[in-house]
């Protein structure tokens, strides 16, 4: 009878978790949407709800139907997509390295694809089309290299962040080389250093959107695989898991996120520090669910962000990059003492 009782009682426990974890994500859902709503409508000329409608439906054939097909339509989705790759890439990486602190930006995956993109940038220019395979071979090369640094008979958090740290400045001295020996060529490599939307177009969105349904699909396939992960390596290998195996794949996805995210809009950082961590306080680490929040919480954090870029000193547009460094670095100082 006892038995029977607490199997009524943990079914019931399961069941209204299931039901605030989807309403959680339902939420989310919402605020995603409405942050690209308000991403369309606010700019340097505000544009009706009705306005964006019509011009969506003609495809622009008035003044302001010209402002939302050709600028904020383009960049909204650029925001949004990119929020998405790196809250994604975020989160699958602190799962894999068994560390909060982990972000594509702060460990140097970021930097690698950077180092890789500037290359093509500033010495290859008529390449740009192969910006974002070479920037994956970039994120995926410095995330061996801090992998292989951080490994001494297992991965530790704290290694990881130091190895991250040290690979991150070296690859950012030879950004900085590259700019100023070719520095008649960096005015469009400075932008994308900050990580910023401005100017951002439909082929923006082409380049990106085939690497955010590819790695999205190939993350949320391996969310049960970080289930398994982040219960211990002893125990995974237990439940049949290949760990290390595992460990490669998922970091390669997260490089692949990162990268997509970075040959579009440059070094944009924090939005995989900060979004998996508010997504965990209200659902909790079952990637099954952390995943697809962090995704649309990744959505309206950029969206939004770029939003306040453009109104903050208007007519002037900060890049959404300086913004995201303002909130997401005190976080990280909060996140560094609360582990320590």
């Amino acid at each position: 009878m006892t038995n029977n009782k607490f199997t009524a009682t943990n079914s019931s426990y399961e069941i209204k978790r299931i039901v605030w974890r989807s309403g959680v994500l339902i939420a989310f859902a919402f605020i995603a949407l409405f942050s690209i709503g308000i991403s369309l409508v606010i700019g340097a000329v505000n544009i009706s709800l009705p306005d964006i409608i019509q011009a969506i439906i003609l495809k622009g054939t008035s003044i302001k139907g010209q402002i939302i097909w050709n600028i904020r339509l383009p960049r909204t989705f650029v925001g949004a997509l990119v929020g998405l790759n790196l809250a994604l890439s975020g989160a699958i990486l602190q799962a894999v390295m068994k560390n909060p602190l982990a972000d594509p930006h702060i460990i140097g995956i970021s930097s690698g694809a950077g180092l890789a993109g500037i290359i093509v940038l500033v010495l290859f220019p008529t390449l740009d089309y192969m910006l974002t395979p070479v920037a994956f071979i970039g994120a995926l090369g410095a995330a061996a290299l801090i992998y292989f640094l951080a490994w001494k008979g297992g991965i530790r958090p704290i290694r990881i962040i130091l190895a991250g740290v040290a690979v991150s400045a070296f690859l950012g001295s030879g950004i900085s080389a590259l700019l100023v020996l070719y520095s008649d060529r960096v005015h469009g490599a400075l932008m994308w250093m900050v990580g910023g939307l401005t100017a951002r177009s439909w082929s923006h969105v082409y380049i990106i959107f085939p690497y955010t349904i590819c790695g999205s699909i190939l993350a949320f396939w391996g969310a049960k695989h970080l289930n398994v992960l982040s219960l211990g390596d002893e125990v995974a290998r237990g439940l049949g898991l290949r760990v290390e195996a595992t460990r490669i794949m998922m970091t390669a996805i997260a490089a692949l996120l990162a990268a997509s995210s970075v040959s579009v809009v440059g070094l944009l950082g924090f939005v995989g520090l900060i979004v998996p961590h508010a997504a965990r306080l209200l659902l909790g680490s079952d990637y099954r669910f952390l995943l697809p929040a962090s995704a649309l919480l990744g959505i309206s954090v950029v969206t939004l962000s770029d939003t306040l870029t453009r109104i903050l000193f208007s007519p002037i547009e900060l890049p959404v990059g300086i913004i995201m460094a303002f909130i997401g670095a005190p976080f990280f100082l909060y996140l560094l003492r609360r582990e320590s």
